[in-house]
């Protein structure tokens, strides 16, 4: 990679007003797609500039891939107020629909912390990603009753010291899926992944690579 990514903000027309979004797209003429990325839970400070979140746009970034964070309705400059993860799933598959719309159409990849990555699981279904990068997923609040299961490379990374989302409600739910996501337990890590962000971006970069070889 060749210096550092542009970075761009903007509003996004959501179905109840303004999206605030970041958008950040790495430098050359190499593009291979774009990436819809989901921040944790908005009622306990989650932001688009979540560091997990943020680490996970690196990552999709290290692959050549746009990287579109954004807050959900209600969360700082986004018009609305919070739906009980209804409205953000909505949240998010507006966003996915300009995305693709932005960049003519490519690959997406679709993820999330947390919240967030739970929002992404469900919003797969209707958004139809490349791919999908889950971490630490708050399933068994938020999405533990899915119609299937995502047909795309999917992975899930939760770390087995999780003081919020507990590892083994994730691996109990993974197990009931079939065939399932690819799960990765990080040995030590809380549940905001303190100390190992730079190991989170790099798992999540071989991941990519492995699904790209393999389609």
């Amino acid at each position: 990679m060749s210096g550092r990514p542009t970075r761009e903000t903007l509003f996004i027309d959501g179905p109840v007003g303004r999206l605030e979004a970041i958008v950040e797209t790495p430098a050359g003429d190499s593009l291979a797609g774009a990436a819809v990325v989901c921040h944790p839970h908005p009622q306990h400070g989650g932001t688009m500039h979540n560091k997990v979140a943020h680490t996970l746009a690196r990552a999709f970034n290290d692959c050549q891939l746009a990287a579109v964070r954004f807050n959900y309705r209600g969360v700082e400059a986004s018009d609305g107020e919070y739906d009980d993860g209804i409205g953000e799933v909505a949240d998010a598959l507006a966003v996915v629909e300009w995305t693709r719309s932005r960049f003519d159409d490519p690959a997406l990849w679709f993820g999330g912390f947390s919240f967030g990555a739970a929002m992404a699981i469900r919003g797969s279904f209707d958004a139809q990603p490349d791919g999908l990068v889950s971490i630490a997923p708050a399933v068994a609040r938020f999405a533990n009753e899915l119609p299937s299961q995502p047909t795309c490379s999917w992975l899930i990374v939760h770390g087995d010291r999780d003081e919020l989302v507990p590892v083994d409600e994730t691996v109990e739910w993974v197990d009931s899926l079939s065939p399932g996501p690819e799960l990765l337990v990080m040995q030590g890590a809380d549940h905001f992944f303190h100390g190992r962000l730079v190991e989170l971006r790099a798992h999540i970069v071989e991941f990519i690579a492995r699904a790209r070889a393999a389609s």
